[in-house]
This record gives structure tokens, C-alpha cells and sequence, in this order.
């Protein structure tokens, strides 16, 4: 008899939360700072390219950078080489590869004099670049 009693009790219990849960609704209201949309239209604004390139070189010092880019350019002439400084070393890239194949068929002839060389896909503003 006990035992039929709880069954029951919890029966209606269940069904009764189940119709109040059931029956609810529920209001979202968001409040932003309107500087969160001038940042979300700006960043649908920027378009990143992707690129391949490669990284021959890294120092703190931008002399030995700077070097070890005319040293690069001597080398290989066909690929364009840039100092990109990102805190606190100044790096070495070299080339635009449009695919990580070209990426890789230049990465094997640098690797010759270039043991560390690497290959990486930088985020590209190109709102900056121009």
C-alpha cells in the first residue's frame, strides 16, 4: 500500500512539473556598448588572405636581420624577402605562395643553406597593406 501511494505521488508530482516547465517562456534582452558593432562591422570589413611563406631567419637585432636578408637576396633572387618585426624579434620571410606546394618545392631548395626554415601561413591584413 505504501509503495502505491509513493507511485502515485511521485506520478503527480512528475506531472505536474511537467506541465509548469512546460508552460514557460522565456525574454532575452541584450544590452552592448554600441563600440562592440563598430568592431564587429570593421572586422567584416578586413579580408585575410591566405598565403604561404617562409621564415629563413630571426634575431632581436635588426642589423643581423637586415644582413641576413641582402645575404638571402645574393643567394635567390626569385622570390621577394621582407623583415617583418613581431615582438621582440625582427624575422625574415620570404616569398607570396599562393599554395602550400610552391611553398614546399621553394622550402626544399632554401633548405640547403637554410636548415631552420619553416614554413607558415602569416594572417594578412590587406586593409593595412594598402
Amino acid at each position: 500500500m505504501n509503495k502505491k501511494i509513493n507511485y502515485i505521488s511521485v506520478s503527480i508530482l512528475t506531472l505536474f512539473l511537467s506541465f509548469t516547465l512546460s508552460a514557460q517562456e522565456g525574454k532575452v534582452t541584450v544590452d552592448q556598448d554600441s563600440d562592440i558593432d563598430k568592431l564587429l562591422e570593421y572586422k567584416k570589413d578586413i579580408k585575410t588572405t591566405k598565403v604561404f611563406r617562409i621564415q629563413v631567419y630571426q634575431s632581436v637585432d635588426p642589423d643581423k636581420a637586415d644582413r641576413e636578408k641582402s645575404n638571402f637576396l645574393n643567394t635567390y633572387e626569385e622570390w621577394p624577402v621582407e623583415i617583418v618585426w613581431n615582438t621582440p624579434n625582427y624575422k625574415v620571410w620570404v616569398g607570396n605562395f599562393a599554395t602550400r606546394l610552391e611553398a614546399d618545392r621553394a622550402l626544399s631548395k632554401i633548405k640547403k643553406d637554410y636548415m631552420n626554415a619553416i614554413i607558415f601561413q602569416p594572417k594578412l591584413d590587406t586593409k593595412q597593406q594598402h
